[in-house]
């Protein structure tokens, strides 16, 4: 296949470029600095704006399929109302320019695949949530509404397009993980509030083969949850990141102290959801990390 992808630079755009080119794939990259952008061997950076169609609208034509990962870094600095709009807006407006490019070709590439998160069904309960359940409220629910809404124009073009909600990406490359790590270094870890809230997690290398298994699923089209089947309560996951690491778990963070230091954006640890990938384990794809213990421990496998 030709492939596309929107935000390729990122964690998981690098992770899926490498895959999909080692899988015989030619992957072309669309960069704000392509002279600077490190990218997969062998995948082509493209220079774009983030937010229209110059420079590589021709490319649409001549490719299979397009993967829409862009978008700013949610969890990098503060969340000043300046900073939620750039969140807001760097999505809204690489999904509808993505829309257009589409709309514009000839031929049209068969199938888009369109990013979005797990904080679309906001703070949930003990129940598991699949995608069958209702938006929730909030500002993360709200930009990923707002994401998902952006490139849905190309449905109506006769292209076959896949949501993806992302749960908490594991790798040691991952901003998440480090952060959630942290604490445990310094033998300060522990639950956060009760530790009863719900932490939907994947590990990479699963994150980014269900991505090239829907692109290559004629079948899939929709909203699939991305994370592993087996989600697990923040203290219970904190329990078994302690033991991989070898570090106490003992010392709990209560809310009010995460609100005061980040703000709005505590949400992101204080609040959960016990999210599930049913549509994607009914259309048969296969975990290759189902147990959270197995993957933090090929993780951090080195340090062992």
């Amino acid at each position: 296949m030709r492939i596309i992808i929107a935000g390729g630079s990122g964690l998981i755009g690098s992770a899926l470029a490498n895959l999909l080119v080692e899988s015989g794939h030619q992957v072309w990259i669309l960069t704000r600095d392509p002279e600077v952008t490190v990218v997969a061997e062998g995948a082509h950076p493209v220079r774009w704006d983030g937010y229209s169609t110059n420079g590589w609208e021709s490319l649409v034509s001549q490719t299979d399929a397009i993967v829409n990962l862009a978008g700013d870094n949610l969890g990098s600095g503060y969340w000043t109302r300046k900073k939620k709009d750039r969140v807001l807006t760097s999505r809204t407006n690489a999904g509808k320019a993505i829309s257009e490019a589409i709309q514009r070709a000839n031929p049209k590439p068969g199938v888009l695949i369109q990013a979005s998160a797990v904080g679309f069904y906001g703070p949930h309960g003990s129940e598991p949530v699949t995608e069958k359940a209702d938006p929730g409220r909030g500002f993360l629910a709200e930009v990923c509404q707002a994401w998902e809404a952006s490139s849905q124009p190309v449905e109506e073009m006769g292209v076959r397009r896949v949501v993806i909600r992302t749960g908490v990406v594991l790798t040691k490359k991952s901003g998440a993980l480090l952060r959630m790590t942290l604490p445990f270094r310094f033998y300060a870890g522990g639950p956060i509030g009760n530790g009863q809230q719900g932490l939907p997690w994947i590990h990479l290398a699963d994150e980014v083969a269900a991505i090239q298994f829907l692109l290559k699923t004629n079948s899939a089209r929709g909203v699939f949850n991305l994370s592993a089947p087996c989600p697990l309560s923040n203290a219970d996951f904190g329990r078994l990141l302690a033991k991989v690491i070898q570090r106490p778990y003992w010392l709990p963070v209560p809310p009010f102290a995460l609100r005061f230091i980040l703000g709005e954006m505590s949400t992101l640890v204080v609040d959960g959801q016990f999210m599930v990938p049913k549509r994607l384990l009914d259309i048969g794809y296969t975990f290759k990390f189902a147990n959270a213990e197995k993957a933090l421990k090929e993780i951090f496998s080195s340090e062992n």
